[in-house]
């Protein structure tokens, strides 16, 4: 087992007991335990608002990790171990008199700290203020903030400024677990350390670009979130304007958080307004109806266990977005993301143009433009399709489209690929931003998804139904139809 190089941090987590923690950042914190990385003085604190004790705690714990690791990297003497790292407080997070415990807790005042808020956004400014009176923070304290930051640009900048009022910028590491994903960093790697792709990537040689994020579930018991959030604001306006931005972005001057996070708000003052002419032709939103997921009977949106029945909430989003500078001018990127579609899927197709003159078949002109496909799941890699001479000798020069295939778990001959939130934690540790929100993207893709809404409600359209189980509402697919183009599976 390798020993950690890393300095030692402690680590606050608020929302201990919530779904994110239980089913995510403790498993992820165990993993990076087995593999060496937290050192060995390292602690953690689950903070929640229910009074149990850190033995309850650590049986729980024991439960869970059990449920969400595969047994075969369940390592009895080391979930031990990793168990006894965890202690429990209770503590109502408005309760600022409470928080002088943590001190307690804590020890060395200046020893560096991380404090995870998997709590609901609007306690961010409350814990902040509350640990600052406590005097709980220092200037090596970190503070993970999950999304949604806010519910609109303004609101978005209330939490901000609330947290600025208590961290610099450089504390604060805003997270998006699609940005911890081996694929998506690998984005990177592609682009710029490859003259084969990186000469390619503009508009004289891609036609167009697909992201498309599919979930099989339903709202799965998050009736009350989601229906205020909708799928634009909880996938498009943080993870899809993420993804399209590392791929559109031009090249950093180096690998450093700033410079990263420059070229990618870059993208984002660019994206073209979507003004309330170009609705019909750039957004369709849908809500499901009942269907059939995995081969089984689903309700539709409405008739989810709380439903409002009145809701027009979207389940479902498809964009064309357009970028107006020289890399991307004319090269639609076309969005969509939704739940109870066909299948669990999340991937990015660059559609490279053909070749200015054609030979070869007149029929076969239809496979005549390359095509890569990048997977962030459900199996991680990366697929570019080529056209090669089909084999035998009555085939003539017929052409055959194929992959050349990268599917990680393979390539890399490794057992697992780690979690996005492994690498999330670890980078936190580390002290390193790149793979962290800055505050002006947040509020850039704010601007641009306020105003797609803002058209929605001035327009009192409803929602367009589809069945559950299918890949959304017809007019997704007149929406780029009318490019003369269709969406990948389609094709």
């Amino acid at each position: 087992m390798a020993k950690s190089n890393y300095t030692q941090s402690d680590l606050m987590l608020f929302g201990a007991l919530g779904d994110l923690a239980q089913r995510k950042l403790f498993p992820a914190l165990y993993q990076l335990d087995r593999s060496g990385l937290l050192d060995q003085g390292s602690r953690i604190l689950a903070i929640a608002r229910d009074s149990i004790d850190t033995g309850e705690l650590r049986r729980l714990l024991d439960k869970k990790l059990r449920e969400y690791i595969k047994p075969e990297e369940c390592d009895e003497v080391l979930l031990r171990r990793f168990l006894q790292r965890v202690d429990y407080l209770y503590l109502d997070f408005t309760d600022a008199d409470g928080y002088q415990s943590l001190n307690s807790w804590r020890g060395a005042p200046d020893s560096n700290l991380i404090v995870y808020l998997a709590a609901p956004p609007s306690m961010y400014g409350v814990i902040a203020r509350n640990l600052r009176a406590a005097n709980c923070c220092s200037s090596k304290t970190r503070v993970v903030v999950e999304k949604p930051i806010g519910h609109d640009l303004a609101s978005s900048q209330v939490i901000n400024d609330e947290l600025g009022e208590v961290y610099r910028e450089n504390q604060l590491f805003r997270i998006d677990h699609y940005l911890g994903k081996e694929t998506v960093q690998n984005l990177i790697a592609l682009r710029f350390a490859n003259n084969l792709f990186a000469s390619q990537w503009d508009q004289n040689h891609i036609s167009h670009v697909e992201i498309t994020v599919a979930e099989s579930v339903g709202i799965e018991g998050r009736w009350g979130y989601f229906d205020k959030a909708g799928q634009i604001r909880d996938m498009i306006q943080n993870h899809l304007l993420q993804l399209l931005c590392l791929i559109a972005m031009d090249p950093p001057s180096d690998l450093s958080a700033d410079s990263i996070r420059d070229e990618k708000v870059k993208v984002l003052k660019a994206l073209r307004e979507i003004t309330p002419d170009l609705m019909e032709s750039h957004v369709v939103r849908g809500q499901y109806t009942a269907g059939t997921s995995n081969g089984k009977p689903v309700p539709g949106y409405l008739e989810e266990e709380g439903a409002n029945k009145g809701s027009a909430t979207e389940t479902f989003v498809a964009l064309k977005a357009e970028i107006e500078n020289w890399r991307w001018s004319g090269v639609p990127f076309y969005i969509r993301t939704g739940k109870r579609l066909p299948e669990k899927l999340s991937q990015i197709i660059i559609h490279f143009k053909p070749a200015p003159h054609y030979i070869f078949d007149p029929d076969q002109k239809h496979l005549a433009n390359n095509k890569l496909i990048i997977r962030l799941q459900p199996d991680e890699g990366m697929s570019l399709k080529i056209l090669t001479k089909d084999q035998g000798l009555d085939k003539g020069m017929r052409l055959r489209q194929g992959p050349l295939e990268l599917t990680f778990s393979e390539t890399f001959d490794t057992d697992r690929i780690p979690d996005a939130y492994e690498r999330l934690l670890w980078e936190v540790m580390k002290g390193n931003q790149y793979l962290f929100v800055r505050r002006d993207e947040v509020e850039h893709a704010w601007r641009w998804v306020d105003q797609v809404i803002a058209n929605w409600n001035d327009s009192g359209e409803s929602p367009k139904r589809y069945a559950a189980g299918t890949w959304g509402p017809v007019a997704a697919i007149a929406m780029i139809t009318r490019d003369g183009r269709s969406w990948y599976e389609d094709a």
